[in-house]
């Protein structure tokens, strides 16, 4: 968060696609890189689908932390935040969230990974396809390089038909492609109404308060103990703090598009 974007023109609210498909390299990621422009296209109809790439093992900094119980923590905290942006999963509707359940930190582009991430894509079909951007300059962590060129080469080979023949699926070419934390934005969703929402989603990821959001672990959102002098008001502060960052963020995000609020990505509909 917090990075100064530069760019030239760029176009503003596409139209609400039936169906989004989000991939992200950790759970939190997609809350972090379009958590609102989900919940303004769920609020219109639109079905989301979450696929999350790693199995954020190393989202900790406690060196004794139980990895297995880690890993549970922010699958559920995924399921969590997804309800958040568009609503308790419909009956029959279990593929909302998927997880490929690939090592936090060991990510590859491998032919496994693109045949798992294309299945996907043609199973889902979605009408829009969200992602990080690859190219982002001096990007440290290698999972999101990683995540970014995995759903480039996937969607090539999900739209093509001697791709990965063996899958006995049909071909699909999404509509468009929008890469959340852009090196170079060209377009910007105004999600005027939905901050809160996109705030409450990344609350769901407990686990990450002190690695990620900068909360102090004592005490939970909702508490009664962060109101008004309580014994948690540090926790509140860094409830009150982040919200700001996230926020503030949106606000420099819409300023590109001359609107109130937004999320800029980088959209390419040449696919």
């Amino acid at each position: 968060m917090g990075d100064l974007l530069t760019a030239g023109p760029v176009s503003l609210d596409q139209a609400v696609p039936a169906s989004a498909l989000a991939v992200g390299a950790h759970p939190d990621d997609i809350e972090f890189g379009c958590g609102a422009t989900l919940a303004k296209w769920a609020a219109a109809g639109c079905r989301v689908h979450h696929l999350i790439l790693t199995d954020g093992s190393k989202g900790s900094w406690d060196p004794e932390a139980d990895v297995g119980a880690l890993v549970a923590a922010r699958q559920a905290e995924c399921r969590a935040a997804a309800a958040v942006i568009d609503g308790p999963a419909a009956a029959g509707h279990d593929d909302r969230v998927q997880f490929l359940h690939r090592i936090d930190g060991e990510l590859e582009n491998s032919v496994d990974e693109r045949r798992e991430v294309a299945r996907i894509i043609r199973r889902l079909r979605p009408t829009v396809l969200l992602g990080h951007d690859p190219w982002r300059r001096y990007r440290l962590h290698p999972d999101h390089r990683a995540a970014g060129f995995l759903l480039l080469d996937a969607l090539v080979a999900a739209r093509d038909p001697h791709f990965f023949p063996e899958l006995g699926s049909e071909p699909h070419r999404p509509e468009s492609l929008l890469l959340f934390e852009p090196d170079l934005p060209n377009h910007v969703e105004d999600v005027s109404g939905f901050e809160s929402q996109k705030v409450e989603a990344l609350l769901c990821h407990h686990s990450q308060f002190e690695s990620t959001m900068g909360i102090p672990a004592s005490g939970e959102p909702g508490d009664a103990s962060l109101i008004d002098g309580g014994p948690c008001d540090e926790a509140a502060a860094g409830y009150t703090a982040f919200g700001a960052r996230v926020r503030q963020q949106l606000l420099e995000h819409g300023s590109l598009a001359h609107r109130p609020v937004g999320e800029a990505f980088h959209r390419i509909t040449a696919l």
